[in-house]
């Protein structure tokens, strides 16, 4: 298939290391604005919508990671950034193992958030891109809205959670099914031990959609890896945890180790 000329935002100063963030299923861009403050002048952030998602086209689906990692691949082409570290929450984690153990010459360093190699049962990813092509993304927008946050989180921050909410009933249900039929299909745990980058994983201690196993998982199979558990964290930690999260982050691909 051919790459999707994905719709992206650049920020911080040219020089600074570059940074590609790539975001959660259902969501978009916006998703890592609780990062850009702590970033400010010390990275060169580079934000994109998967294919589907957001500001970027709606192909037919079903997709592919590989799909959505050549896309990622043909960004940098399109930016002329040879090189940079890359930084993915769940499917964006996803593409983010794929293009490091792919194309290891492109990516610097790896930091995968609250997110899976294998993902099973795949029977219910197609049941959801169903779902959503029948009856739109209102029709799962609470469910998942309740596995990206905690509980306690979603009850004393309402309106924190609110502009989440509509981010997922904004996304296409085309995109949304397409990348659902793309974590049906995947299985990365063989490709593990071929990721060369310095990888960081972060995994949310209460995160219904890919619980700490699937981390630890991730970090018995990367060498050299390190895991991070975050307490108080559901699916999307960097939002919950947004703190926590921009310095382990900052730290990993500012390390020179």
């Amino acid at each position: 298939m051919t790459a999707t000329t994905l719709f992206q935002r650049t920020s911080g100063p040219l020089g600074a290391p570059t940074l590609l963030l790539g975001g959660s299923l259902g969501s978009n861009l916006d998703m890592w604005r609780p990062q850009l403050a702590a970033f400010g002048d010390r990275l060169r952030v580079v934000r994109f919508d998967h294919r589907g998602h957001g500001g970027s086209p709606v192909p037919p689906g079903p997709y592919s990671i590989e799909d959505l990692g050549r896309d990622v691949l043909a960004l940098l082409d399109r930016l002329g950034i040879e090189r940079a570290s890359y930084c993915g929450l769940s499917l964006g984690g996803m593409v983010g193992m794929w293009m490091a153990a792919h194309a290891p010459g492109r990516i610097d360093k790896l930091v995968l958030i609250c997110t899976a190699a294998h993902l099973p049962p795949a029977d219910s990813w197609r049941s959801r891109a169903e779902q959503v092509r029948t009856g739109g993304m209102g029709s799962i927008a609470d469910a998942v809205l309740g596995r990206w946050f905690t509980p306690r989180y979603r009850a004393a921050l309402p309106a924190r959670v609110a502009p989440y909410r509509a981010m997922i009933a904004a996304c296409p249900a085309e995109g949304y099914a397409g990348c659902c039929e793309a974590i049906a299909a995947m299985d990365q745990l063989a490709d593990l031990p071929r990721i060369t980058a310095p990888t960081l994983v972060i995994a949310g201690a209460d995160d219904p959609a890919t619980p700490p196993e699937h981390g630890e998982r991730i970090h018995a199979g990367i060498a050299g890896s390190r895991l991070v558990v975050l307490q108080g964290a559901a699916h999307l930690a960097n939002a919950e945890q947004p703190d926590a999260v921009s310095q382990l982050i900052l730290d990993h691909v500012r390390s020179d180790d």
